[in-house]
């Protein structure tokens, strides 16, 4: 390549780079002046939305101050109102104040008035009870003077008719009470009982301590009695009674106080007679063989009681027990018939009061279930009763009616109450129980001497086997109303120092007879 192509490739360089430069220059100018055009509008834009936003918020800022001002000014005129109306109700009572002033300051001027009216008639009160006392004094020494009577003794006199009164009043408000009582409750109480005892009569019998066995022959004494004895010997032993062998023809006595071990006794006695075989060894066979068969017999017949009274679910020791109540007596009453009978009874009074007829029963069939335990166990039968009702898991209701039937704890239930009244009806019932004449007759004595040892008592008898006592009083001591108040005084009495079983009925009796003759 020559010098002169070089030279004009520079040339060219320098043309091209030259004529670069200015359009560059020239496309900048021109782009400079594009953006400050539109810088200008945007300035001008935002001047103008900048003005519209100051207009807005001046206008929100004058419509808020206007708010608050009326806010401002409506607080403010509230405020004014509440002011005011506490200045008017100051002020109506400091008017209220002032009248109260002026009439407080009326009244103590009247009271003061008054109290210096209070005081002269105070002294003339005064004058006149000292005048009065020394009038009194005068009578009472010129009343002593004429009646003889002392002041004191006065007063004795005084006193002991206000007592007579007081005693007279409060015995005829005893006694409106207790007739209105009566009228209530007695033609409903009487219906129950009368209905209970007609519809459980049963059959009853009467255990002794001795029973009877008849022999087919005098020779059959010797052979029960053995050689020296050792039969009779063999036979007391195993049976725990005594063989009685007397001059009474063909008969042979067992004694005993357990009825179980005299009934064993004497089923013993006659299979042996009629076996022929009479010796110890025989003997202690038959025993043993009539115990066991007994003891089944005790456990049907409880079945047949509870049975009997359609009561279900009784512990089989419980049912062991009531079939033993067969063997047992109280008062000369069989306990299982008295036992059945006080459950008829109170059943039938749980149907008309509308209660538990089946606890109700329940209760009353175990409610002596406590004679039967051993005698070795000391307590009072209810209350050993209630303890093996309970080993047993029997009702609580039923527990507590067996314990408290005399009353050895508290009844909790109306059923506890029915068990004692239909054990009462059942002992109280004429023939169900026998005592012994020597204690028959001190009760009667006893009843005739609490009768007697009250003042104007003429006479006393106790009637209907000790189950009625009627007491005559004198006309001239004892008045109707004193005689309705003695009859109680007897009753509470003979409840608080004797026992018996049942009730005891007591009546005064007064009567006044007037008898003129004409000639």
């Amino acid at each position: 390549m020559d010098i002169t192509s070089i030279i004009l490739s520079g040339v060219g360089l320098l043309l091209g780079f030259g004529i670069a430069y200015f359009a560059g220059n020239r496309l900048a100018a021109a782009k400079i002046a594009e953006a400050e055009q539109r810088s200008k509008s945007i300035i001008d834009d935002a001047e103008a939305e900048a003005k519209q936003i100051k207009k807005e918020k001046l206008i929100e800022v004058k419509d808020e101050w206007y708010k608050k001002k009326q806010e401002y000014e409506a607080e403010v005129n509230s405020k004014r109102s509440k002011l005011q109306n506490q200045e008017k109700q100051l002020k109506q009572r400091e008017d209220a104040v002032e009248g109260k002033l002026e009439l407080i300051t009326k009244k103590e001027k009247s009271v003061q008035q008054l109290e210096r009216d209070i005081n002269k008639k105070q002294e003339s009160i005064k004058a006149k009870y000292d005048e009065a006392e020394r009038v009194l004094a005068e009578q009472t020494t010129r009343l002593e003077r004429i009646t003889g009577m002392s002041k004191e003794d006065a007063k004795k006199y005084l006193v002991e008719n206000m007592v007579n009164e007081a005693k007279g009043d409060a015995a005829i408000i005893i006694k409106e009470i207790r007739d209105e009582a009566k009228a209530n409750a007695q033609k409903e109480a009487q219906k129950i009982i009368v209905q209970a005892i007609q519809r459980s009569a049963s059959d009853h019998c009467i255990e002794t301590t001795v029973s009877v066995v008849n022999l087919e022959s005098e020779e059959m004494k010797g052979r029960i009695i053995g050689r020296e004895g050792r039969n009779i010997r063999a036979f007391e032993s195993a049976t725990g009674v005594d063989l009685i062998i007397d001059d009474t023809p063909e008969a042979i006595m067992i004694s005993g106080f357990d009825p179980f071990r005299r009934e064993v006794a004497r089923i013993a006695l006659e299979r042996l007679m009629h076996d022929g075989r009479i010796h110890p060894a025989r003997i202690e066979e038959v025993v043993n063989k009539v115990t066991k068969e007994l003891e089944e017999e005790m456990v049907r017949t409880g079945e047949n009681a509870i049975m009997e009274l359609g009561i279900h679910n009784i512990h089989p020791e419980l049912v062991r027990h009531i079939g033993k109540m067969k063997y047992r007596s109280s008062y000369g009453q069989n306990l299982l018939a008295h036992s059945i009978e006080t459950a008829y009874v109170g059943g039938i009074m749980a149907v008309e009061l509308g209660m538990d007829v089946q606890l109700t029963k329940r209760a009353c069939l175990l409610h002596d279930i406590g004679k039967i335990v051993d005698k070795n166990i000391e307590g009072p039968h209810a209350l050993l009763g209630m303890e093996l009702a309970k080993k047993y898991k029997e009702n609580h209701v039923v527990c507590n009616a067996i314990g408290a039937h005399h009353e050895d704890i508290e009844m909790e239930t109306t059923i506890a109450v029915l068990v004692q009244s239909a054990d009462a009806i059942s002992g109280a019932r004429p023939g169900a129980r026998r005592e012994s004449l020597e204690s028959y007759i001190k009760r009667l004595e006893k009843l005739e001497e609490i009768g007697m040892s009250y003042n104007g008592v003429q006479k006393t008898f106790a009637i209907q086997a000790g189950r009625d006592v009627r007491v005559i009083v004198e006309p001239e001591k004892v008045d109707d109303l004193t005689a309705d108040q003695l009859a109680n005084d007897i009753a509470k009495r003979i409840e608080d120092e004797m026992e018996y079983p049942g009730q005891i009925k007591v009546t005064v009796i007064r009567e006044r007879r007037s008898m003129a003759i004409a000639k």
